[in-house]
């Protein structure tokens, strides 16, 4: 199952206690079609991660609606799966547990939860670790169990805020390979925000670059690589003309930035 994502007009402005006011999108329209893998990239603190809240139902936009398949989103819901850069794993739960919380909430019978928990643990590779809890995994593994979690509830829209950034770089690769992988037989419509910018050319069939703050999408690039995708395409032509353009776009984003 997966499905269109339309963002109409979302804006979004912070209030403080004290009546500081900071602007974090200006007003944001950018579609993801069915099946598509989007990456939005851009520099620290340029609000991708708040259209990302937004897209969720996590946080309200002060402008703007976002519509899946032509209903608003009016705040979380089981259509979208959201995987964090932070582990948030149940730490009292074991992985196989972690991973059919959601649908043992959903009311699924027993028999087809540990069905479906036993396919996606196959899937990212965790088998035999069923039975472990969070704090005996490796921070990959605990990614690896958050990302199967999500996709076990058949979303229509997987969302994953950095979910690699934490890693360290041989592990982040393997896993940006897995869920590559994962979509590419699963088809399912992804948005997916970094400010890695190789791991936005490499998993995307699209990369949207945003602004420095107050966030706009200021650039759109296709990425045309064909799949399956393997990890040597980093080194070829295309690929390095491709991250030359994306790092002069963020270079002068965060030049805007130290400006300011």
């Amino acid at each position: 199952m997966s499905s269109q994502l339309s963002i109409q007009g979302v804006s979004r402005l912070f209030v403080s206690p004290k009546g500081q006011t900071t602007q974090a999108l200006t007003p944001v329209d950018f579609e993801v079609r069915e099946n598509d893998f989007v990456t939005i990239l851009g520099p620290s603190g340029c609000g991708k991660s708040t259209l990302l809240r937004i897209v969720a139902g996590l946080d309200q936009p002060t402008t703007g609606q976002v519509l899946l398949d032509g209903a608003p989103v009016q705040g979380p819901g089981a259509d979208r799966g959201m995987v964090f850069q932070s582990y948030t794993l149940f730490p009292w739960l074991t992985i196989e547990q972690n991973i059919r919380f959601g649908l043992r909430e959903r009311g699924m019978p027993e028999r087809e939860q540990k069905e479906r928990a036993d396919y996606f643990i196959a899937k990212v590779g965790l088998r035999g670790f069923e039975q472990h809890f969070p704090k005996q995994l490796s921070g990959g593994m605990q990614q690896r169990t958050a990302i199967a979690r999500a996709l076990a509830n058949d979303p229509k829209i997987l969302l994953l805020d950095e979910p690699f950034g934490a890693l360290d770089n041989q592990t982040r690769v393997l896993m940006q390979e897995l869920l590559l992988g994962i979509w590419e037989s699963a088809q399912k419509t992804v948005l997916f925000v970094t400010h890695d910018i190789d791991e936005a050319i490499f998993m995307a069939n699209r990369v949207a670059v945003f602004s420095a703050r107050p966030g706009r999408i200021k650039t759109e690039l296709a990425v045309d690589f064909p799949h399956p995708r393997h990890y040597t395409i980093k080194t070829s032509p295309e690929f390095m003309a491709l991250k030359a353009r994306l790092t002069e776009e963020i270079r002068a984003e965060a030049m805007a930035t130290d400006l300011h």
